[in-house]
């Protein structure tokens, strides 16, 4: 799953031209770690239970983390809720001076957050994220409460 959101990302960055913006990183981050973290299992193989449990629940963290960031993500760009300063173009004051202006445009992404650069059936790719990462967070998280509890 991590692998697959992973590759349609870049996918869309590098064949369809679609720059990340602030609030993608942090999820692609956690696909990262949720890739670390599942090689790690494998390549453990036959290692204690306990580490494997370990790594399983920081897997659970990881799509967390990247539950958290998407749905605030895909809240951002439906205008539920503001979004960072540096990437929302929200209600912020009209620069004075040029001088002003170019501090703002320094320290601001050149992507916006709030805008959806892609949708299919009214759904960014921070709501399909989001939707992913918490079909599949709710799947390994029933697995791991049933595999303890048929432990215990």
């Amino acid at each position: 799953m991590a692998a697959s959101l992973l590759a349609g990302a870049y996918a869309f960055e590098y064949i369809g031209g679609l720059i990340p913006c602030d609030l993608c990183w942090p999820q692609r981050y956690a696909h990262m770690a949720i890739l670390g973290l599942s090689a790690a299992g494998l390549l453990l193989g036959k290692a204690s239970n306990l580490l494997h449990s370990l790594l399983a629940w920081a897997t659970v963290l990881a799509l967390s983390v990247s539950i958290a960031v998407s749905g605030y993500h895909a809240g951002v760009e439906q205008k539920w809720w503001k979004g960072p300063d540096t990437c929302t173009t929200g209600d912020q004051d009209v620069a004075v001076d040029m001088a002003s202006l170019f501090d703002g445009m320094m320290e601001s992404s050149l992507v916006m957050c709030d805008d959806i650069a892609w949708e299919m059936f009214g759904i960014s790719m921070a709501g399909y994220n989001f939707l992913i990462s918490t079909a599949v967070g709710l799947f390994v998280t029933a697995a791991l409460v049933a595999r303890f509890r048929k432990k215990s």
